[in-house]
């Protein structure tokens, strides 16, 4: 039921108005930027109960792709326990990483951009808008030093209930050039400190599944090299017309990306470089003439229901990929794996019922390979890192002097006591008050250190119980 605005009969509750309606929604949009306001607040307290100590390094972002790592909030902002973000995320039922932003952005706030700050407390900024904001100025490279952030803050408080994305990035890319914090390019035009910002990137989104088992990709390229795909995908677009596709257009030219993608080792460096070239990636097996791999090498790892019908097996159209756990179509796999040049590997099918074990404390491959295909995930709260890139966990810890003092060893190496761990959450369970038990295969409970419990199974996670008082 919707309770009517403030003011009105209670009678009217059931059957509002238009404008009573309206009046509704203000209210609690008006609600929903006070709590987010208040959220952000009460993760910068939050972090000034956990400053970093002993063990509990300070929190950090790890860069894709770098050895390195960034703070969570820019220069000037005090340094956070890196285990805190985790029962702060638990009890607000998002991943760490998602708390570690919110703790981040409301340190960057407070200490950075105090003006927009003040607007967000006073309730004439959203919350979103404001974090967009501070999410700009943490990660902008080259790093903004204090006095930079300040000059944004100072820019962006006068129209920080209307700034822009592209509005913003301008802004940063002029502080930037204002306060010298890079060299500036020498093919750039000096008066423009916008291009003094790289945005060339190209991002797929494969979290985002359509349910025809398509992603959308992103690019931003050098004119230069658009025209050349452009050029590529209609010649590739018209060769499939030529060769009787009927299919539109646009569905031409989405295949004629994922050719160029399979092709582009027809340049065949391998052989110009006389095989100096070699390496792990490159097969030089005597069958493979051209030095190159597979223009399809696919490594997937699939979940499908099946029933059997008589001597055969059928599968569901649909299925589960292992990896981000993204839809898969049958007919999809079907397709890849029927194409001429498509490496295929079948690996025995592991059965997640029969539980494997073994004396020692190292784990093989099979009993790796049953803990990954039975949690899929890191198994800590509202964590969704993929299971083959996390560590095994033993939940009960492996007994080394077990043997030598002729005791029964209390922590076996068997799938009943292992589970995947990302390797924060694993350094977090072994070095905080966090602790979890596997209740059954695959379902495990989780209780933190200030006594909340949460229970996570293949359909993820939910809370068990609030802590005692």
């Amino acid at each position: 039921m919707i309770d009517p605005p403030a003011g009105a009969p209670e009678a009217e509750a059931d059957d509002l108005s238009a404008s009573a309606l309206l009046a509704v929604a203000r209210e609690r949009k008006a609600a929903e930027d006070r709590a987010a306001a208040d959220l952000l607040e009460v993760a910068a307290r939050w972090a000034d109960l956990h400053p970093p100590e002993s063990i509990h390094s300070a929190a950090a972002f790890t860069v894709p792709g770098c050895e390195h790592e960034e703070p969570i909030a820019g220069d000037g902002c005090p340094v956070v326990a890196e285990f805190c973000v985790a029962e702060l995320g638990a009890v607000l039922g998002i991943s760490t990483l998602s708390a570690k932003k919110l703790i981040g952005h409301a340190l960057e706030l407070r200490h950075r951009l105090p003006r927009l700050w003040a607007q967000v407390r006073a309730g004439a900024v959203p919350a979103w808008r404001a974090r967009s904001v501070a999410e700009a100025t943490i990660h902008t490279s080259p790093a903004l030093t204090v006095e930079a952030a300040g000059w944004v803050d100072a820019q962006v408080a006068a129209v920080a209930a209307r700034i822009g994305p592209a509005q913003l990035d301008r802004l940063v890319a002029e502080t930037i050039t204002r306060f010298d914090l890079a060299a500036p390019d020498p093919a750039a035009d000096p008066e423009d400190g916008y291009l003094h910002v790289d945005p060339r990137h190209v991002t797929v989104h494969g979290q985002d599944v359509h349910f025809a088992g398509t992603v959308r990709i992103e690019a931003e390229v050098d004119l230069a090299d658009s025209l050349d795909v452009d050029r590529a995908l209609a010649h590739g677009a018209a060769t499939q017309k030529a060769l009787g596709s009927e299919e539109s257009l646009d569905v031409r030219r989405a295949k004629a990306l994922g050719d160029l993608a399979r092709t582009q080792t027809a340049l065949d460096l391998f052989h110009q470089s006389g095989g100096s070239a070699k390496s792990d990636t490159i097969s030089t097996d005597a069958d493979d003439r051209d030095g190159l791999p597979a223009a399809r090498q696919v490594v997937l790892f699939a979940h499908f229901d099946a029933h059997t019908a008589g001597d055969t097996t059928v599968f569901g159209p649909t299925g589960q990929m292992e990896h981000a756990r993204r839809l898969a179509l049958l007919d999809q796999i079907q397709a890849w794996c029927a194409d001429s040049r498509t490496e295929v590997t079948v690996t025995p099918v592991i059965d997640l019922h029969h539980q494997l074990n073994t004396p020692a404390y190292k784990i093989p491959d099979r009993i790796r390979d049953h803990v990954t295909l039975r949690d899929r995930t890191c198994v800590f709260s509202w964590c969704a890192r993929p299971a083959r890139a996390c560590d095994i966990d033993h939940i009960v810890a492996f007994d080394h002097e077990a043997d030598a003092d002729g005791r029964p060893q209390t922590g076996p190496t068997e799938t009943g006591n292992l589970a995947a761990l990302c390797r924060f959450h694993h350094r977090l369970k072994t070095h905080t008050g966090w602790r979890y038990r596997m209740v059954e295969p695959g379902v495990f409970e989780w209780t933190s250190p200030h006594e909340h419990r949460y229970r996570r199974d293949h359909t993820g996670t939910t809370r068990i119980d609030e802590p005692p008082d």
